[in-house]
């Protein structure tokens, strides 16, 4: 017997037709023998209903009343199916949020949860009853010790369900949605977008950090931080669907489920090297010719930075192995003396990365690492970010010091620090999902300080207004007062936000400026055996040359390559990618969200 904890969206309930056949679904997991949790939206499109009756009445309701009234749709979806489960000879009970133990903070409208007091889901269990819990929502002690409705924000009926799921140690967590699990990518965009049959928790919060909509970042986190078996699959078959899983799990956080350390591991790779090819021609092609040459001379490349400066010229730099370090500089020469350009290479260099889930949507880690570093008195050679890790490329001098410097401000102990890890004993596929997002803006700016903490201060400014940023370039050429350029990549949402948030730290730098860049799109691959796969970054650049695409800006991480292109080539970049790397044949079954929307 297995203990389940199923979720169905708005759409699943959006009718009482699919309330009965949901209900039949669950009778007959029921008669196999398990005991069963069920969570579930509002029916439909009812939240989107009850925010409109809000808007009718004023611009500016009162979170609290937001809460309290949007909290109502879960309660009918509840009530109607325990009621179709009990028709059904099933004995059912529902019980609200509240009522179920879900604790949160008292922040209303996007409250994270802090513990699940499961005494009564237990007890109604052992009495052979299935649970049907409304997702979405809470309670906190507000003034006083009062007891206050809070609702979860987006996504917020998948975090109900993971999070329930982890705190009942149940056997598996299974999403039921409109579609039948997670593709490669967005089949209205591919129309060979393939299913997958399973995908790491680290490579689907990559994808759903960049828009892959069937999962919420916030519930892949849970699932990853405490081992959560999760499984999305269609409401209208009996297909599989597609596996989630992590490699580890950890013991309930005691001060508050999803109020963990967002860090929660170091890693040292040591005896780097750097590799800087600047004043090359901003064409397409050149990308993929590089590292075509590096992956036919057996040499893997780890990080990999590109930022275009004045629309005329590229600098692209990346890392390698420090005994690759003479082969790589050969062979970049020979490119070189084709195209023009300049290089420097220099050994003698340290990564240092932080890992752990949603660190990219907590806009102060990044910031805090940078500060932590700064104030040791040591400076960044290279910054690579992703939704999992941060990584940061230092002298080696330094690296010692840095390590202390981090597990200290990250209070992260010897047992989460990994050094020197080996990249070659991946069996994953190198690419397993292609995303594309189109909702996001480039910014750069020009002249700022090559010393300590430049890149902490551009942070911090941006995280104390809740800017997250998705990507940060910081480019190796220097202007000729010593001073570089630093390129980063946010929400367009948040751009006017960028003006106000930078403004004071600008006035501060003499000769900086913010500089706005053309419309983008940013096409990405995720595969957690890119690492120990050489040339999956040149054949992805190949495939947009093959395009005809120019490529604006390069940011890897270790299991992430994006590429941001012009905003009018995001679609036809998509799909050269996904092709270049064959994701849509029958053969490979691989990973992305189908684009199609959340269940609140």
């Amino acid at each position: 017997m297995a203990l389940l904890v199923q979720k169905f969206g708005g759409t699943s309930v959006g009718s009482v037709e699919r309330i009965k056949a949901v209900a039949e679904r669950i009778s007959r997991c029921r008669d196999e023998g398990n005991d069963v949790v069920v969570v579930v939206s509002a029916m439909g499109h009812t939240t989107d209903e009850l925010t409109g009756l809000a808007a009718a009445i004023t611009d500016t309701p009162p979170q609290r009343e937001m809460d309290m009234l949007l909290a109502s749709g879960e309660q009918v979806s509840i009530a109607l199916l325990a009621m179709a489960l009990n028709q059904r000879g099933v004995a059912a009970v529902s019980m609200t949020g509240p009522q179920v133990g879900i604790v949160t903070e008292s922040t209303h409208g996007r409250a994270r949860i802090l513990d699940i007091r499961t005494d009564r889901i237990r007890g109604h269990l052992a009495d052979g009853r299935v649970v049907v819990v409304a997702g979405f929502q809470g309670t906190s002690s507000g003034a006083g010790g009062v007891a206050e409705i809070t609702t979860l924000g987006r996504g917020g009926s998948d975090t109900s369900a993971v999070a329930l799921a982890a705190a009942l140690n149940a056997d598996a967590c299974e999403i039921y949605t409109d579609v039948p699990g997670v593709l490669s990518t967005d089949p209205r965009k591919v129309v060979d977008a393939q299913l997958m049959d399973e995908i790491s928790c680290d490579e689907m919060l990559e994808l759903a950090s960049l828009g892959a909509s069937v999962l919420h970042p916030r519930a892949v986190e849970i699932a990853r931080n405490y081992g959560v078996l999760m499984v999305v699959r269609s409401s209208w078959s009996e297909a599989p669907g597609t596996r989630l899983t992590s490699r580890r799990g950890r013991v309930l956080n005691q001060a508050g489920l999803e109020l963990g350390s967002p860090v929660d591991g170091v890693e040292q790779m040591e005896h780097q090297a750097v590799i800087a090819l600047s004043h090359i021609p901003d064409q397409p092609g050149i990308a993929a010719r590089l590292f075509e040459t590096l992956s036919g001379a057996g040499i893997n490349v780890d990080l990999i930075i590109q930022s275009t400066h004045d629309g005329t010229s590229n600098d692209i730099t990346f890392t390698v192995a420090e005994t690759d370090l003479d082969a790589a500089r050969r062979v970049s020469q020979t490119v070189l003396d084709n195209l023009g350009g300049e290089l420097a290479a220099e050994g003698g260099m340290t990564k240092l990365s932080i890992s752990g889930a949603g660190i990219m949507g907590r806009p102060g880690i990044a910031a805090g690492l940078f500060h932590c570093l700064s104030q040791q008195g040591i400076n960044l050679r290279l910054i690579a970010t992703s939704e999992v890790k941060v990584s940061c490329v230092i002298d080696a001098d330094a690296g010692r010091k840095a390590l202390q410097a981090v597990q200290e401000a990250f209070d992260v102990d010897d047992a989460q620090v990994v050094l020197n890890s080996d990249l070659n004993s991946s069996n994953e596929p190198e690419v397993r999902g292609v995303a594309l997002d189109r909702d996001q803006a480039q910014l750069s700016v020009r002249h700022v300080p090559d010393r300590p903490g430049t890149a902490a201060a551009l942070c911090s400014a941006l995280a104390e207004r809740g800017i997250s940023l998705d990507a940060i370039v910081q480019s190796e050429r220097q202007h000729g007062d010593g001073s570089r350029d630093i390129s980063f990549i946010l929400r367009r949402d948040d751009r006017s936000l960028a003006d106000v948030a930078l403004a004071p730290l600008l006035a501060q730098w003499p000769g900086a400026a913010l500089e706005e860049g053309e419309a983008i799109a940013r096409v990405s691959a995720v595969g957690a055996g890119m690492p120990a796969t050489p040339g999956t970054a040149g054949r992805m650049f190949r495939a947009l040359a093959g395009a005809g695409i120019n490529i604006a800006l390069i940011a890897t991480s270790e299991i992430r390559t994006s590429c941001v292109v012009a905003e009018q080539d995001g679609v036809a970049a998509l799909q050269a990618v996904h092709a270049g790397f064959g994701l849509g044949g029958q053969e490979q079954r691989t990973a992305r969200g189908s684009g199609s929307p959340l269940d609140s």
